[in-house]
């Protein structure tokens, strides 16, 4: 017997594709878009963003060709305070989130998982690049669409109510079959950078909700080499737009090493002044097995390289050590732990060095 499976349809080709598959497998499928804008724009710009007019109404013509039933939710209060809002504070506080694992944590699979629950579906299905394999967390087949560090915050629960269909596919191989399904949005763009930010500028976006202030970019010694309009405006391992006065003595590029936020205070350096080997982390989520010695890995953002490492328990947190040194390592991103390709949980980076 089918499942009542509820496929959250984003009005790319992933999502239709997803749902498709499922209907075609048997289950009772409803397609749900998610509007998530209080004023979306009538047409995305470019290949950014999403969650626009144009993309509900190519959401409503995938579910008509696959022969679903289909429905607008309105998540847009909870979108503004649980993504939006919070990227903004957490960029106040000098960290930098990724509002896309947000908006799995607290949207996707939480919000619309809990309300799916409540109307009797039974799992949630997106067109998520990652595979659930006896009920853990994997990454996908194709490893350079791989989205699983982005799911790695979902709790054994959530992922014990989630399909992703697409995991065994590359994003080519959806494609095709999205053509030959008659699928309008196979050659659609994908969207990318951060959806609530269609034109890109995310210092502009920032500036316009936490003002400007100008403050010092400071060397490791702590000499004023140039200024700038929000400490905001940066992030850990930046290089370009940093308004330094002056060269560095020995010529090479400087990159962002800290940000104060209290003094508003930017501190740059050289790219080795950024390795770091020693990562704090809390809030850790527990998702999958127990990683075998050696096996353990980690990654710290999304498409990042993956090191080898192994962790301690600290107080309510985690100790990370990594076999080699990273670099731009940022609080507010994420670690997720993996054994091979398993994720076998993940945690936020408080603090690296």
């Amino acid at each position: 017997m089918g499942l009542r499976v509820l496929a959250a349809m984003s009005g790319g080709v992933d999502s239709a594709v997803a749902a498709a598959r499922i209907a075609e497998a048997g289950h009772d499928v409803t397609g749900v878009h998610l509007a998530l804008s209080a004023n979306p724009q009538s047409h995305r710009t470019g290949a950014r963003g999403c969650c626009t007019v144009e993309d509900s109404r190519d959401a409503r013509r995938a579910a008509d060709v696959i022969g679903i039933p289909f429905y607008i939710w309105d998540m847009a209060e909870r979108f503004q305070r649980d993504v939006v809002e919070d990227f903004v504070a957490e960029y106040a506080a000098g960290r930098t989130p990724n509002p896309c694992l947000r908006c799995n944590e607290k949207i996707k699979f939480s919000a619309v998982l809990d309300r799916a629950l409540a109307l009797g579906f039974d799992a949630v299905a997106t067109g998520h690049h990652a595979r659930l394999v006896d009920g853990v967390l994997s990454r996908s087949a194709d490893q350079g669409k791989d989205q699983s560090y982005v799911l790695g915050v979902l709790t054994r629960e959530q992922l014990g109510h989630a399909i992703f269909p697409l995991g065994d596919s590359t994003k080519a191989e959806v494609r095709e079959e999205a053509a030959r399904r008659g699928l309008t949005v196979a050659d659609k763009p994908d969207s990318h950078d951060i959806c609530f930010i269609a034109d890109g500028d995310t210092r502009g976006f920032l500036a316009k909700r936490l003002g400007s202030a100008e403050g010092p970019i400071v060397d490791q010694e702590g000499e004023v080499v140039g200024n700038h309009h929000g400490a905001h405006g940066f992030t850990i391992g930046q290089r370009k737009g940093l308004r330094i006065d002056r060269p560095a003595a020995d010529g090479r590029p400087r990159y962002v090493l800290s940000i104060e936020p209290v003094s508003n205070t930017v501190t740059v350096g050289p790219r080795s002044a950024l390795e770091v080997t020693s990562i704090t982390c809390a809030r850790p989520v527990w998702n999958g097995p127990t990683a075998a010695p050696g096996e353990l890995r980690v990654q710290l953002r999304a498409h990042g390289e993956v090191y080898g490492c192994h962790f301690e328990e600290a107080g309510d947190g985690l100790r990370i050590t990594l076999d080699r040194p990273a670099t731009g390592v940022a609080a507010g991103q994420a670690a997720v732990l993996y054994s091979g390709e398993t994720v076998i949980g993940s945690a936020t980076i408080a603090s690296a060095g």
